[in-house]
């Protein structure tokens, strides 16, 4: 496995070693020694999360308070543009966001670290996104801020607006959002 850190330094891109032949190919999607090893992270994670999601669809941007949620996500089916945004006030990089493209053809994983909002925006789809968590999910800890909030200014690979949730529709902008100091 190899991490590279982004623009944003605690979020990381992983890249596992793929065996591929004629037959097909094999990969260890997760080894908790490995990661430990290569990101130097201390985690644990308690729930895998799997959702299916059209071409056009956009989910997020989302996070959980008390208790955070880190995030390990990967596309398994299609193609997102995968995004991370620093939600800490008291950051050097608050609302600087990075963007990395997942695909079940590039195997590459984001790890989204606590003090982070995580969305996607499917450019090829279905796409399939599984992702594990560093903590329980708590419906009443849920948060979101508006995906096209101009103060975060996520340059999204698509003109006008894309498929959304209610939830997702009507989040608030970061400035009117509860986040992590």
């Amino acid at each position: 496995m190899r991490a590279t850190p982004t623009e944003l330094p605690e979020v990381l891109i992983l890249e596992q070693r793929v065996f591929a032949d004629d037959r097909g190919w094999f990969y260890e999607s997760f080894n908790a020694r490995t990661f430990a090893d290569v990101t130097g992270l201390d985690v644990v994670f308690v729930q895998d999360n799997h959702s299916r999601s059209a071409a056009g669809v956009l989910r997020g941007l989302h996070y959980q308070l008390d208790p955070p949620q880190g995030k390990l996500v990967r596309c398994t089916r299609g193609r997102v543009f995968d995004v991370a945004v620093d939600i800490r006030r008291s950051s050097p990089t608050f609302a600087r966001w990075v963007g990395v493209e997942l695909s079940a053809e590039n195997f590459k994983q984001l790890w989204v670290p606590v003090g982070f909002a995580h969305g996607f925006y499917v450019v090829d789809g279905p796409a399939e996104v599984q992702y594990k968590t560093t903590e329980f999910y708590h419906g009443a800890a849920d948060r979101s801020i508006r995906w096209g909030d101009a103060t975060i200014g996520i340059e999204w690979p698509f003109d006008g607006t894309p498929l959304l949730s209610d939830k997702d529709a009507t989040a608030p902008l970061l400035a009117d959002a509860e986040v992590f100091e």
